[in-house]
């Protein structure tokens, strides 16, 4: 099936980059939207916008039924889903092939397998990919759960089965806090996902989270090489890099063939991300978990290998192959992307909801910004914070870490608070710049080294 028209089933900077991808593929483009982003960039940009309900996420961007109705009225060939919201919905990706439209994604099978984190484990096992020590599966009940503890050790990750986003994930140190903490996460899981399974993990002291992008057409299956994902606020990713600073490439070797390989053990189609923790003492790699979707963090990927990710997957989608092999991708320079979001890093980083007065854009060779804001946009309270990326390219890691200061010196968004603050603090790091951090490092660096602005000043980026 060629795909000639897509409906955008997302909103903000995501949705954006969606419509700006696919009409450079010369595709129609159709917006779904809330109430509350009537006005927005998606909306503006988008051959034909459809109305599909109220602000709330669960009676707009989560109605599966408005989603297909809005799709078939405007007739559209196939739905992408972009992240977040209906995007690793097994259930959404099976109804729109069975209304007769492609899904821009892996099949349901896949994101079913692979989106339950227990299942994905045993995947990654039987392609030959390390995996953290911990449960073989889904944890029952407290008593089985203690004698996982006690076998391996504290401290220790409980998780939950399905879903992401940090939710449902508890640290335990002792027995006292797993027996505490293990109905908690089970409650939490159950109440974001609709699914209270758990399993458990040994925590791998000072891990680098390092992720692997992949591509397939369902028979050729390439990595993109890796992300450094370290840079984490209560399990949030904050800043990403590409590739990973200091990898031995013998690692980085390792680590993306094993991608690879458990894309091809299940036939994937599409764009994901296979997700590991690394330790740099012993140079070991544990598979974590499968995002199938595209990222938040996809352009520093895009910066260093040239490739449109979203422009290949809607290729897929209509049935083409990949259009490159593993011997055309290549690293090429360094990569940076800051997560800008309507929050105040000062003040516990509350969110900042509320009208954008103006909005200053750097521009350069290497220098991108992702993002629907425009002055006079109103950014709504109801949705995740994210305002847009800022990302950067350079020669090497310390040019692309010289040209991020220049360029968040550049952005200016006056009228709401917002993260950019703590990325020019960040990128003048001395261990920022040197490459030492890990998955903890940033809540420490928060506690100890962000310094508060004047008192009775509120700063606004």
């Amino acid at each position: 099936m060629t795909i000639h028209s897509v409906l955008v089933a997302n909103r903000g900077e995501i949705a954006v980059r969606i419509i700006r991808a696919a009409k450079a593929l010369g595709l129609r483009t159709v917006q779904v939207h809330s109430q509350a982003d009537a006005g927005s960039l998606a909306v503006k940009l988008a051959d034909e916008a459809i109305d599909i309900g109220p602000a709330a996420a669960k009676k707009s961007y989560l109605n599966i039924e408005a989603v297909l109705a809005a799709a078939k009225a405007a007739k559209v060939d196939a739905i992408h889903p972009g992240y977040g919201f209906l995007s690793e919905n097994a259930d959404f990706a099976e109804a729109v092939v069975a209304a007769g439209m492609k899904f821009v994604g892996p099949d349901a099978a896949a994101i079913r397998l692979l989106g339950d984190k227990v299942a994905a484990r045993q995947v990654a096992a039987r392609a030959g990919v390390p995996t953290v020590p911990g449960s073989d599966g889904r944890v029952s009940d407290l008593t089985e759960a203690a004698a996982i503890v006690s076998r391996i050790g504290f401290p220790v990750m409980i998780k939950a089965a399905a879903g992401g986003g940090g939710r449902g994930i508890r640290i335990a140190h002792s027995l006292e806090e797993f027996e505490r903490h293990f109905p908690q996460a089970s409650a939490e899981a159950a109440a974001a996902f609709g699914d209270g399974g758990l399993y458990i993990e040994k925590v791998i002291e000072k891990a680098r989270h390092i992720e692997v992008q992949i591509l397939g057409d369902g028979t050729n299956f390439v990595h993109c090489y890796e992300r450094e994902c370290s840079l984490q606020r209560r399990r949030q990713k904050v800043w990403e890099e590409a590739p990973a600073a200091g990898l031995p490439a013998d690692v980085r070797k390792r680590l993306c063939d094993s991608a690879v390989a458990l894309a091809r053990s299940v036939g994937y189609s599409g764009a994901g991300t296979v997700e590991y923790l690394y330790d740099d003492a012993s140079r070991d790699f544990y598979f974590i978990e499968v995002n199938t979707r595209i990222q938040v963090e996809h352009p520093v990927t895009e910066m260093i290998t040239g490739l449109d990710l979203v422009q290949e997957m809607l290729r897929i989608a209509g049935g083409q192959p990949l259009s490159v092999s593993q011997d055309d991708i290549v690293i090429a320079g360094h990569a940076i992307e800051c997560r800008i979001n309507a929050e105040d890093p000062h003040r516990g980083f509350m969110p900042g909801p509320g009208p954008v007065e103006t909005l200053a854009v750097p521009e350069g060779e290497g220098i991108r910004f992702d993002t629907m804001l425009f002055a006079g946009y109103a950014v709504p309270p109801f949705y995740d914070s994210l305002l847009g990326k800022l990302i950067v390219h350079g020669a090497d890691r310390d040019a692309c870490l010289a040209k991020l200061r220049t360029a968040l010196a550049g952005l200016g968004i006056s009228g709401i608070p917002t993260t950019v603050p703590l990325h020019q603090a960040l990128a003048a790091d001395a261990d920022v710049a040197a490459g030492r951090f890990h998955t903890r490092f940033l809540e420490h660096w928060l506690e100890t080294k962000f310094a508060a602005p004047p008192s009775g000043t509120r700063e606004v980026a």
